[in-house]
């Protein structure tokens, strides 16, 4: 029903909607029309128009992509495994191969968990750092050995340096705006049974 919903505020018919099945990967997949299966992967582009591509989340990133030259997009989700293993590169790059060009490409990172609701432990920052010394930017010292990463900021991080002309990141927190998103933290931390999923979505 929700997925009927939501083809229907984007002005498309139901079996339009694309999905993954999601699985914090750094792969991105093309699609050229409808599709009822789910592959394994965290990343779709098209070039067909209708095709409405669509991401679920609850905390972690949901990434729309966009050359409007090119008439290219994507979407992608993003959590801290995602974005470490390249998922928003992988998506850059199945768009070039689309017809797409790195600075025509623009991308909004949508409501995601911020920095101030992120706790997370010493190994997690050791995971970063060796990653790349760079990434410890993005942490900042919480109560006693734990850490605040700022998840959106990695991420507009990642897409700048990948060379996608504009990113920016709508600023909205699952985590703090109850009344409006769905929260895996939240939920967990409230001791509830399940979470709900936001899905994002785009069309050409």
């Amino acid at each position: 029903i929700n997925r009927a919903r939501v083809a229907e505020a984007m002005g498309v018919a139901p079996e339009a909607l694309v999905t993954l099945h999601q699985v914090h990967s750094a792969t991105a997949i093309p699609v050229t029309g409808p599709r009822t299966d789910r592959p394994e992967a965290d990343a779709r582009v098209t070039a067909t128009p209708g095709v409405l591509l669509g991401v679920l989340t609850a905390d972690c990133q949901p990434v729309l992509f966009h050359d409007p030259k090119a008439r290219v997009a994507g979407a992608a989700h993003a959590g801290w495994r995602g974005a470490v293993d390249g998922v928003l590169e992988a998506t850059v790059a199945a768009m070039e191969a689309l017809g797409a060009r790195r600075a025509d490409i623009r991308a909004v990172i949508g409501p995601t968990i911020s920095q101030a609701a992120y706790e997370v432990g010493p190994e997690f920052f050791d995971r970063f750092r060796d990653e790349d010394p760079e990434a410890t930017r993005f942490f900042a010292n919480g109560a006693g050995d734990r850490l605040l990463f700022d998840l959106p900021g990695y991420g507009l991080w990642r897409l700048r340096a990948a060379g996608v002309g504009h990113a920016e990141w709508t600023r909205h927190c699952t985590y703090r705006d109850a009344a409006r998103f769905y929260s895996f933290r939240r939920t967990t931390h409230a001791g509830e049974a399940d979470y709900g999923r936001l899905i994002a979505t785009i069309r050409l």
